[in-house]
């Protein structure tokens, strides 16, 4: 990259910042899906996170993260269920609105949880039609690409911002018997390219690819212009979500192959929890300095 230098000056200008950036940007208003739009266009990549309650989103909010998912991984890393599946919409509602009440400038999407848009577009504008009324969410997110177009038109169309979600699909889980990557040999590759067109011409302002090659994840991003969003599906995605309890070492056991973790979370609370235990059966908790007279 090459710029002009001032006259007079051996070095050239700094450059102003980008007080549109998603990520390090100066506004403080919400982020909205024209935002992201516009993030494609720049081709400046982005970070996503799960969040499910007011003070995790307010800590994220506060690092910058442009776009919070109120992902359905609430059941498994929050809800304690074994899958996505149990998850209801009753539950995600109430999630959602925790997570709008603690961010000023994130994004939120929430999303649809199983059985609650299967039946087709209707029970889709239902059910997301309660989620945005309810919990103040700017989009959600349901899964499927071509068998879920209708049902994002129908949404977009009604004036609900949608997240598409293809490749592995965790509601599908039972169908997929686990989680394989999606998308290999022609006729998968094939098949998730469609699926891709299929909802960005239905309206989806971003799709999520999960578990998906590399090089397909590329191809898919190369020919979309609305923002692709990985997670197992390689470097070239316009942006990256990884669910926070992985990211930050919360989890705990075997994580995913694509998960790098940037904490010890887990461990963290651990310790302070032993410590203010050791503190209350020996005596040390609390102090003088803890008592009121």
């Amino acid at each position: 990259m090459t710029h002009a230098l001032n006259q007079g000056s051996e070095q050239g200008p700094k450059p102003a910042a980008n007080d549109k950036a998603l990520y390090g940007g100066t506004s403080s208003r919400r982020v909205t899906v024209r935002d992201i739009a516009a993030a494609k266009q720049r081709g400046e990549a982005w970070p996503m996170l799960t969040a499910y309650d007011a003070l995790t989103a307010s800590a994220f909010d506060e690092a910058g993260i442009p776009v919070l998912l109120v992902g359905d991984s609430a059941a498994n890393c929050h809800l304690g269920y074994d899958t996505t599946v149990p998850v209801t919409l009753d539950e995600m509602v109430m999630l959602t609105a925790a997570v709008v009440r603690g961010t000023k400038r994130s994004l939120v999407v929430a999303d649809l949880p199983f059985g609650t848009y299967q039946e087709g577009p209707v029970q889709a504008l239902r059910s997301a039609t309660r989620m945005v009324k309810e919990t103040g969410a700017g989009a959600v997110k349901l899964e499927g690409g071509e068998r879920s177009a209708d049902s994002i038109r129908l949404l977009t169309e009604s004036g609900i911002a949608v997240m598409a979600h293809i490749g592995l699909t965790p509601q599908s889980v039972g169908a997929f018997g686990g989680y394989p990557v999606q998308g290999r040999g022609e006729e998968a590759a094939t098949q998730l390219l469609r699926d891709a067109k299929a909802v960005q011409d239905a309206g989806a302002f971003a799709v999520v690819l999960e578990l998906v090659p590399a090089e397909l994840a590329a191809e898919v991003t190369r020919v979309l212009h609305i923002p692709t969003v990985g997670i197992g599906a390689g470097a070239a995605c316009d942006a990256q979500v990884l669910v926070w309890t992985d990211m930050a070492g919360m989890t705990g056991g075997r994580v995913p192959r694509f998960v790098k973790q940037y904490a010890d979370v887990r461990r963290v609370l651990s310790d302070a929890a032993k410590a203010y235990a050791e503190d209350v059966v020996g005596g040390a908790y609390p102090a003088e300095e803890h008592s009121f007279h």
